[in-house]
């Protein structure tokens, strides 16, 4: 059942990025378009993903500006990740603070970011790598 629902999310999740990628390309068709790779665009973002909050810069990403002051990037997100490690008492904990590095997309509205980003979980010996999705809010330097 938890693997069901684990499934309808990253579902969900793409379905959304889909959409998004399809809403903004349809609105900047009247407009000139431009797409171009970018290395560093000065947006941090904070949000909450895997039972735990994060904060990010971009990083490396494909930039599509559809509007003056508006584009949707997709790229590689450096991240601190900060989470509870929750086990028995006596048992070996992670870190509080870990870093991973996450991909996922940021939509900018002038200094206004929205970001959907994705996190790889590792496997370990209880549980399976996954993918954990996420939304965060951010701000352009």
């Amino acid at each position: 059942m938890l693997h069901l629902n684990r499934c309808m999310m990253i579902k969900r999740f793409t379905m959304v990025a889909l959409a998004s990628l399809l809403v903004f390309t349809a609105a900047a068709q009247a407009q000139q378009s431009n797409v171009k790779a970018s290395l560093f665009e000065g947006v941090v973002v904070a949000g909450y993903a895997d039972a735990g909050a994060y904060i990010n810069c971009t990083g490396p990403a494909v930039k599509y500006t559809f509007a003056p002051g508006r584009s949707l990037m997709l790229g590689l997100l450096p991240t601190l990740k900060f989470k509870e490690d929750k086990v028995e008492e006596g048992k070996p904990k992670n870190a509080f603070v870990t870093p991973t590095l996450g991909v996922g997309l940021t939509l900018l509205f002038g200094h206004l970011a929205v970001q959907l980003p994705a996190f790889y979980t590792a496997k370990t010996s209880m549980s399976n790598g996954k993918w954990r999705p996420g939304i965060g809010l951010g701000y352009r330097f």
